[in-house]
């Protein structure tokens, strides 16, 4: 009779049909993070073409209003928000692919060693039953904000400051910047207020979703059976 060990070790040994399939399988996955990375340059191009539209209606002429540039941080937004949640799908085809990277084709090309004593199988077949997110939503959010959308809102901030201090003339005070950038009824010290806010909340998330991931690789929580992600 077999004891637990043994058998435990007959299982792990993977033959040459199953060394194909785990190539067949790595290149579905990479396929499939090339697919929901190609999603993600969409929402950000959205991003983009949005918002040089505001900066084209805001800047046409000297008088016209500094509104669009207010109005535009609403879509940006709300395109941040369907990006992140790309960027959660896209992150369990990115973590899968990098998952079988670093132990199956390092360690065999490394020592022509599968290194299966580890149980890295386990961890792969398991988000296979029980597929689920890798990150967080707000992770998502910090992660994309870093990547390319701080550059975006740092586009919008600039030019919509310049509006209000440029046009229609070179404001020679602060009362007059702010009353160039009131909104009808609101004020322009309660408009600026929330466009800081909105800005430095999401710099706030950006910055502590660094943090975080920083933790977690010095953690090594990113190469153990915890977590592929």
């Amino acid at each position: 009779m077999m004891g637990p060990d043994t058998d435990d070790k007959k299982r792990k040994d993977l033959n040459a049909a199953e060394i194909g399939a785990l190539a067949h399988l790595y290149r579905a996955e990479v396929y499939r993070s090339t697919i929901w990375r190609t999603r993600l340059d969409t929402t950000t191009n959205w991003s983009v073409v949005t918002l040089g539209i505001a900066l084209s209606i805001t800047f046409a002429a000297p008088t016209a209003s500094a509104l669009p540039l207010v109005l535009v941080g609403v879509l940006l937004l709300f395109f941040l928000m369907v990006e992140a949640r790309r960027y959660r799908f896209f992150n369990v085809w990115r973590a899968r692919c990098r998952w079988i990277e670093t132990h199956f084709y390092a360690p065999m090309l490394d020592g022509g060693d599968l290194h299966l004593e580890e149980n890295w199988q386990k961890t792969l077949a398991e988000d296979y039953w029980r597929p689920k997110y890798h990150v967080s939503l707000i992770i998502s959010v910090g992660r994309r904000v870093r990547n390319t959308y701080l550059w975006i809102l740092l586009i919008q901030a600039l030019a919509y400051m310049g509006k209000i201090i440029v046009h229609p003339e070179p404001a020679i005070s602060v009362s007059e910047v702010m009353g160039r950038a009131s909104v009808g009824p609101i004020s322009g010290e309660i408009v600026v207020a929330l466009g800081l806010l909105y800005i430095f909340s999401l710099v706030a998330i950006a910055l502590w979703s660094y943090v975080h991931d920083r933790g977690r690789a010095l953690r090594g929580e990113r190469n153990s059976g915890s977590s592929m992600g």
